[in-house]
C-alpha cells in the first residue's frame, strides 16, 4: 500500500511505502528571506511532514540539497548542522542548481525511515 500526503495534480508532498517516507522537494514559503531563513523554513517543513508520517529527522536515510549559489553553502550548512541531531547525519549530496523560481535559494529532497 502507498499512502500519499497533500496530493495535487502535479505531485504529492510525501509518499510512504514499505516503512519509508519519500518527500517532494521542499522550498521556502517566503522567498524574500536570506539563505539561512529559507533553510530554516525548509527544515521546518521537513519536520512537519515527517511528523505527519510518524517519523523525524533522526531517521533520515538520504538528503539531496539543491542550492542556487554555492557561495551561500557555508550559511546553509550552519543552519543544517544546528538542526541535525548529533550522530544522525544522513548520506547527503549538495549541488548548485537553477531552481524553479528565481527567489528560491535552497530545495531539499528527503528520504526517511518510519
Amino acid at each position: 500500500m502507498i499512502q500519499r500526503f497533500d496530493v495535487g495534480t502535479r505531485l504529492s508532498e510525501m509518499a510512504v511505502h514499505n516503512g519509508v517516507c519519500y518527500l517532494a522537494g521542499q522550498v521556502a514559503a517566503d522567498d524574500t528571506q536570506d539563505i539561512a531563513g529559507q533553510t530554516r523554513q525548509v527544515l521546518a517543513a521537513i519536520d512537519a511532514l515527517l511528523a505527519r508520517a510518524g517519523s523525524d529527522k533522526s531517521r533520515l536515510l538520504m538528503v539531496q540539497i539543491f542550492i542556487a549559489d554555492l557561495a551561500e553553502f557555508p550559511a546553509m550548512n550552519e543552519v543544517w548542522e544546528a538542526w541535525l541531531p548529533a550522530g544522525a547525519a544522513p548520506p547527503r549530496a549538495t549541488v548548485q542548481a537553477a531552481l524553479a523560481r528565481p527567489g528560491w535559494k535552497v530545495e531539499m529532497v528527503v528520504t526517511a525511515a518510519l
